[in-house]
């Protein structure tokens, strides 16, 4: 597992320094939105979602500087994402990954605008020449992450978690509101290196499969981590789907069960990889990386 850390600590140094260069600043009167773009997708964080597009790109032989740029591309995304989920339209938080939140850092207008520029630069990036030689490949890789992120995905996610506040969910319901939320960026970032190696149908599906487990297990910890965890640690307010009235995994499962849950899941996920044989560790190792984590 200490290796595993250490290729996770390696990637996303690496992803940082492919995000260093797309958002450089310049003298520019947009310098100051840039910034704030900077602030945020800089700013820190595991980067689970670009090592899982690397990790998959690897499987199928993929140029590294192709699958680092689609990794920073998918960081993008996210970190859009977490600007906005941060908004006090939204969540309300004043605290990520240990540093104040984008719109207390800099003000709730910047913040709009520097996810919404994150946003746009991330399909600049997949659709340039350098991402991959193959003109079909970019437009793949466009469309699936348009399809992930949209009404149908990440922030078809987010309206019906803002609906789920003061009301009672099940766990059906719950499983699908997280895997729009979560669960499609995630499943994107593990189908990248499949696109990108124009791989065969078999070998995107296990992908797939595998990455529906690990998002589930991502957030199901996530939930553990809510209400076991504390702001210091987990680098985000914490207690606060209680406070909401918001049904999670933990509220309808306990504690216990939930994280027995997030167990079978990464053994699941495991499964899939199959396939791969030993290629596919890194997958593995992050599928346990993910229920085990206390951040």
């Amino acid at each position: 597992m200490s290796d595993f850390k250490s290729d996770l600590v390696e990637n996303a140094r690496a992803v940082d320094e492919v995000l260093d260069q797309l958002l450089s600043v310049d003298d520019s009167p947009e310098a100051g939105l840039v910034e704030a773009m900077r602030y945020s997708a800089l700013g820190g964080g595991k980067r689970v979602r670009p090592f899982l597009v690397v990790s998959s790109a690897r499987l199928f032989n993929v140029a590294e500087s192709c699958a680092l740029r689609v990794a920073a591309a998918v960081e993008m995304v996210h970190c859009y994402s977490l600007i906005h989920d941060d908004l006090p339209a939204m969540d309300n938080d004043d605290l990520r990954r240990g540093q104040p939140t984008c719109h207390i850092k800099f003000d709730e207008a910047t913040a709009i605008l520097a996810g919404d520029a994150l946003l746009t630069r991330a399909f600049e990036v997949l659709v340039g020449e350098a991402t991959h030689s193959d003109p079909k490949v970019r437009c793949d890789l466009v469309s699936e992450m348009a399809k992930s992120i949209g009404v149908g995905g990440m922030v078809g996610g987010q309206v019906l978690d803002l609906m789920a506040e003061n009301k009672e969910l099940t766990i059906p319901e719950i499983t699908r509101l997280q895997r729009l939320k979560t669960g499609m960026l995630i499943g994107y970032s593990c189908e990248c290196g499949a696109i990108l190696g124009k791989a065969p149908l078999a070998a995107r599906q296990a992908l797939h499969a595998y990455a529906h487990d690990v998002g589930l297990a991502f957030q199901i910890v996530d939930d553990l981590l809510d209400v076991e965890g504390d702001a210091e640690t987990v680098g985000k307010s914490t207690q606060k789907d209680g406070a909401a009235g918001k049904a999670t995994f933990v509220s309808l499962l306990g504690v216990e069960r939930a994280r027995a849950q997030a167990d079978m899941l990464a053994d699941q996920a495991s499964a899939h990889l199959e396939l791969f044989k030993e290629k596919a560790d890194p997958l593995r190792e992050l599928a346990r990386f993910v229920v085990n984590r206390r951040a």
